[in-house]
């Protein structure tokens, strides 16, 4: 299970790191739909894909309940902040948040304030009673009671509900796209996890995996290619362990089956997908991705330590050898030109100078093109905060963490390098952060790209020869 899932954003340069500790909270505001009715919804999300696609289903749920939304925090009768719960510094934000956020209440006394998501689980009671600070609170899988939920805080209830279900999906609701580009689209295909990471709080406050019926979404994404979309991300906390089968026990569909039916709705659509487990991709998966030019060649695949033993601590329920002989596999079927990414965690429990020398040492042999890096931080309610001590010093922690960004850049450097001289394929998504004269987009392996705009617009595939690399995107210029 990865832990962090932190979107780029559209980014012309994506963050290997944040000079610091981690990088920098990814947080949205919904954009404004004025469609005349009377009720304006104001809704932020933070941390994950997963949050940003959860914000897209209950902005459809509202809509169909008579909610526009507002950008302007002042304008909104209903306030919802959807949460992460997987740092300590993330749920520190949204307390911060929502304290600016009943200032504003108090010039407006009929506006509703509700938090979402993992930290609605975790922090329900605090949030409703001690603390006061809102109105609702409403799980990952209760989005479909938010009408009632509503209703019962009009009537001067506090509300919640935080039941986890087997078997929600939101299958059948068409997400609300919110800050899209209209290129790109995150598509849902799992919810929860099963896998037991000592370090996580996900499995907590997300529930049971629990897999969609594939024909939604090949129709999803049917959808958005008629829209004009021309790139899907398939979420899940675990892609690799999906699995669906039909009532009636005729069909059965695992994540390459599934790949290849996304795939193979269009040539000019392409496919990429978040995130992978060590002990879940397989070769078929792999094999997959070959056979088809718009599956993108990238893979997300955290290993979170180079050491076996604190693997094993981690509840990872892989070792190093393992990990190794995956990267190797991708290697040998999609070619040294896939992209690796990571997740690494420093100052684990326990955790020794030498451990920490091999995560430095996986990190040098796999050369990763991009990383998001940690020190530990422990989260109430897991095992590792039931069962292991915290005992390494936060000085030390830092220390650790500023090495594996050093050498992690280093990698990203010498990816990027490789680019350099070759014609890509980009995917036009946006203009430059820096300049309206340029367009920014990314290849098959996930690299920013950033080229002189000329005739091109966003959605347009172009062909790039690519001139410069740095630590963080490529520039080029168009070839016809």
């Amino acid at each position: 299970m990865s832990q962090q899932l932190f979107t780029l954003d559209y980014l012309d340069t994506p963050p290997t790191a944040v000079a610091g500790a981690e990088p920098a909270q990814d947080v949205r505001v919904s954009p404004a739909t004025r469609t005349g009715r009377q009720r304006k919804l104001y809704i932020e999300s933070y941390g994950c894909q997963m949050n940003f696609s959860d914000s897209e289903i209950v902005s459809s749920i509202l809509f169909d309940e008579g909610f526009d939304t507002t950008e302007q925090l002042a304008d909104a009768d209903l306030v919802l902040l959807n949460t992460c719960s997987i740092r300590e510094k993330a749920e520190q934000t949204v307390r911060m948040r929502l304290s600016q956020i009943n200032s504003h209440k108090k010039r407006n006394p009929g506006m509703l304030v509700g938090v979402l998501g993992c930290m609605a689980e975790r922090l329900k009671s605090k949030f409703l009673e001690e603390e006061k600070l809102v109105d609702l609170v409403v799980g990952p899988d209760a989005y479909r009671d938010l009408p009632n939920l509503i209703r019962e805080v009009d009537g001067g209830q506090k509300a919640v509900n935080v039941l986890l279900s087997r078997d929600e999906t939101y299958a059948d609701i068409t997400p609300v796209r919110l800050n899209s580009n209209g290129i790109t689209a995150f598509v849902s295909i799992m919810r929860g996890c099963d896998n037991m990471c000592s370090f996580c709080v996900v499995p907590f406050t997300r529930g049971r995996e629990r897999s969609r019926d594939a024909h939604s979404i090949e129709q999803e994404c049917r959808d958005l290619v008629a829209q004009g979309y021309k790139e899907v991300t398939l979420l899940g906390q675990n892609v690799d362990s999906y699995k669906w089968a039909s009532e009636d026990g005729t069909e059965h569909v695992n994540f390459a089956q599934l790949l290849e039916r996304v795939a193979r709705i269009s040539p000019e659509l392409r496919v990429r997908f978040s995130t992978s487990h060590p002990k879940d991709i397989t070769d078929e998966v792999l094999y997959t991705m070959g056979r088809y030019e718009n599956i993108c060649k990238y893979i997300h695949l955290p290993a979170q330590s180079g050491n076996s033993r604190i693997l094993k601590l981690m509840n990872r329920t892989y070792d190093r050898a393992w990990y190794e002989e995956r990267v190797q596999a991708i290697r040998r079927i999609l070619g040294p030109e896939c992209a690796i990414s990571t997740d690494m965690i420093s100052g684990f429990c326990s955790e020794t100078e030498e451990e920490h020398q091999d995560t430095l040492s996986l990190i040098d042999w796999v050369q990763y093109d991009m990383a998001y890096m940690f020190f530990y931080s422990e989260r109430p309610g897991t095992l590792a905060a039931r069962k292991l001590e915290d005992d390494i010093p936060l000085d030390v922690k830092k220390r650790r963490l500023q090495e594996i960004i050093d050498l992690q850049q280093k990698s990203s450097f010498a990816r990027n390098q490789q680019a350099v001289g070759k014609v890509h394929r980009v995917l036009v998504e946006n203009f430059s952060k820096r300049s309206q004269e340029h367009l920014s987009g990314r290849n098959s392996q996930n690299q920013v790209v950033i080229f002189p705009k000329k005739h091109y617009k966003k959605g347009d595939y172009v062909n790039v020869f690519v001139h410069t690399g740095t630590g963080g995107s490529l520039l080029g210029d168009a070839v016809e």
